[in-house]
C-alpha cells in the first residue's frame, strides 16, 4: 500500500484499515500518580494510629486486640468515662442518703455502712467508718434523715488507673414534725452541692479514694445552712465533712 498511512500496520479483522499506535503515559505522570499513592498510604496510617491511641488507650492487650477493639467499635474510654461516672454518682447517692430505718439496735447502720462501702477504696473506708458514727448518733438522737438526688456528672480527668469526676444535686434533710404534724416528717429545701470525687482503679474496679466540696456561691454540704435552721436537728460540722 503506498500513501499516508503505507507505514502502519493493519489489522486484518478491521478490513484493513490502519491501528493508530498508542503512546506511553508520560513519565511525570506516573511519577506524580505514584507520590499520590504514597501520601494515601502515609495519611491512613497516620489516621490508624490516632484512632488506635485515642479510642483504645484503655483496652487491654496488646496491639491485635486494641486494633479489634477499634474495628470492632469498642471505644474502650467511652466505656471507662461511663464507668467512672456511675460509680461517682451512686456515691454521692448512698453516701447522702440515710435515716432512722437503718438504724441498727445498737446504734449504728449497718446497711448504710456496707452501701457505701462497697464503692471506697479500703483505705478511705478505714477513714469513714471512723467518721461515720457521729452522723449514726445524730439519726439516734434527732431521727435526722436524709434524701439525695444528682442531677449531673462528668469527669474532668482520668488516666489509665485515676480518674476524677465533678458530681452536682441536691440533698433534703427530714426530721419528725411535732404538735398537730407530729405524725408527719418536715423537710427543708433542697440544700444543693457540687462535688470533686476522686476514684482509683482497684483490681480492674472504679472505687471512690476520696471527695471534696467545690467552693462557689450557693454551694454547701452543710445542711445547718438549709431553711428553718432553728428548728431543724443540725448535725455538727464534722458529720458534714464526712458526708
Amino acid at each position: 500500500m503506498t500513501g499516508p498511512h503505507a507505514d502502519q500496520p493493519h489489522d486484518p479483522s478491521t478490513g484493513g484499515s490502519a491501528v493508530p499506535e498508542r503512546t506511553g503515559s508520560s513519565p511525570l505522570f506516573r511519577l506524580g500518580l505514584a507520590a499520590v499513592l504514597v501520601l494515601v498510604l502515609v495519611g491512613s496510617v497516620v489516621v490508624t494510629g490516632v484512632l488506635l491511641a485515642s479510642r483504645t488507650s484503655s483496652a487491654s492487650g496488646g496491639v491485635p486486640d486494641r486494633f479489634g477493639a477499634l474495628l470492632s467499635g469498642d471505644n474502650a474510654v467511652a466505656a471507662e468515662r461511663e464507668a467512672v461516672l456511675s460509680v461517682a454518682s451512686q456515691f454521692m447517692l448512698r453516701v447522702n442518703t440515710y435515716g432512722p430505718d437503718d438504724l441498727a439496735e445498737d446504734g449504728t447502720m449497718p446497711d448504710y455502712r456496707e452501701r457505701v462501702g462497697e464503692l471506697i477504696t479500703p483505705a478511705f473506708r478505714a477513714d469513714f467508718e471512723g467518721q461515720v458514727g457521729t452522723a449514726e448518733l445524730t439519726v439516734a438522737q434527732a431521727a435526722l434523715g436524709r434524701d439525695c438526688e444528682v442531677y449531673g456528672a462528668g469527669v474532668s480527668g482520668m488516666d489509665a488507673d485515676s480518674a476524677t469526676a465533678l458530681v452536682a444535686g441536691a440533698f433534703v434533710n427530714s426530721y419528725p414534725g411535732s404538735g398537730k404534724r407530729s405524725d408527719e416528717r418536715i423537710e427543708t429545701d433542697p440544700a444543693p452541692f457540687r462535688v470533686r470525687v476522686m476514684l482509683v482503679k482497684v483490681d480492674g474496679e472504679w472505687l471512690v479514694d476520696d471527695f471534696a466540696p467545690v467552693t462557689g456561691s450557693g454551694v454547701t454540704l452543710d445542711p445547718s445552712e438549709a431553711p428553718d435552721p432553728d428548728t431543724q436537728p443540725s448535725p455538727t460540722a464534722g458529720t458534714e465533712d464526712e458526708q
